[in-house]
């Protein structure tokens, strides 16, 4: 018998799979569909800064622990499985198109320097200064000012998730994919089998410990449990763009858009945030919103060359917190989901704790901020809120 057994293959499953294998257990990953169908996969990559301080509340706790954890893999995983995962200090330039985006900015400048976190304001002229493909759109008034984090990062996604499923192998993971879990069969006060159609073959699984890991599904197999937990999908669309040459050397965000730099001149442009159920398509009118975000800020583009579109569904929560713990009643069931934007941040925070949490241990961060039977401590439904955000910005 396994001892865990991981239901869930994107970012947090994988990351689960690794933190819980390196402490000497045997692991089987559920993952129902390849790599780049995941939201992992299809996520830009952007790391905010994460400072940590006694005033962070749990969501920033997790991230800030989490972030001090990906510099440490992305060391491992590059020892172990010679695969660099492009994580790096790129910079953010974040801009203002008018004067309610100026005073935007100001309001988050000030929220950094209170964290202790380096940033700058500038003016449109120094905007063009730091990157200048932005120039054609300062003279135009396209942009009014700006704001520069230094220490916001970047990580190559499809990259750290191969580092992860090949740690994971040379660890002894058996990852078995495509799997579809049917039923999670309780016996008294645990799990005792799930039922999973694997490769076309149908298994009854047994094993020591159970993770619900497996993103905006998590919710409807929870639901077998009796669990209410909140993994509602927001699709994402984002679009890859080749270019002769890289046109910036940094993150570039206006608002909740952004570009995404690669070393190899190829420029990530996302994202959208829609509300469309289990429906992982591309639309026209998505993308040519995207590429007209890029061509405002670049200009027309001549030479660009679409190469690829894709979209992955983000596990959205009711209160913004991801929902990391035990079951109440089931001694060996765990859940990991609920992370919305911030999986791929977190995923390394959320899979030590996990793995603490089985063998009974003590975190850095305290888990029951994320307990299964948290009650929300707001009333407003945090992707509800962060939609209406998005409206409010596009407007």
């Amino acid at each position: 018998m396994t001892d865990c057994c991981i239901i869930g293959g994107g970012i947090i499953g994988l990351s689960l799979a690794r933190e819980i294998s390196r402490r000497g257990m045997s692991v089987r990953l559920l993952a129902r569909e390849p790599h780049r169908d995941t939201a992992s996969w299809a996520a830009a990559g952007i790391f905010p800064p994460a400072p940590w301080s006694a005033a962070c509340g749990p969501g920033d706790a997790l991230t800030a622990w989490s972030d001090l954890l990906h510099r440490e893999w992305a060391d491992e995983l590059r020892a172990e499985t010679g695969i660099d995962n492009g994580l790096r200090a790129c910079g953010g330039l974040h801009l203002a198109t008018d004067s309610r985006g100026l005073d935007r900015i100001a309001e988050e400048a000030a929220a950094w320097q209170s964290r202790g976190t380096p940033c700058e304001l500038l003016t449109a002229e120094a905007v063009a200064a730091a990157e200048p493909a932005l120039a054609a759109a300062v003279t135009r008034g396209a942009i009014e000012g700006g704001m520069l984090l230094a220490a916001e990062m970047q990580i190559r996604p499809p990259r750290h998730l191969a580092a992860l499923e090949r740690s994971c192998l040379q660890r002894g993971v058996v990852i078995s994919r495509p799997a579809t879990v049917r039923a999670l069969v309780p016996g008294g006060h645990r799990i005792d089998h799930v039922v999973a159609d694997v490769a076309g073959v149908t298994e009854e699984i047994r094993a020591g410990s159970f993770v619900l890991a497996a993103g905006a599904w998590s919710e409807s197999l929870a639901g077998q449990l009796g669990l209410r937990i909140a993994t509602r999908p927001i699709r994402g669309q984002i679009a890859l763009v080749r270019l002769p040459a890289p046109p910036l050397s940094r993150v570039v965000n206006r608002g909740l858009d952004y570009l995404v730099p690669r070393d190899d001149g190829r420029l990530l442009v996302g994202s959208t945030l829609e509300d469309v159920g289990f429906d992982a398509s591309t639309t026209e009118q998505a993308v040519e919103r995207l590429l007209t975000l890029a061509r405002d800020l670049l200009g027309d583009l001549p030479d660009a060359v679409v190469e690829q579109v894709w979209s992955g569904l983000r596990p959205g929560s009711a209160d913004g917190l991801p929902t990391i713990g035990r079951v109440p009643g089931l001694t060996n069931t765990l859940v990991a989901a609920g992370h919305f934007r911030a999986g791929l941040h977190q995923s390394t925070g959320t899979a030590v704790m996990i793995a603490d949490l089985i063998e009974g241990r003590t975190s850095a961060v305290d888990p029951r901020s994320f307990a299964v039977d948290r009650e929300p401590a707001q009333a407003t439904d945090a992707v509800d809120a962060y939609l209406a955000r998005v409206a409010t910005e596009s407007a």
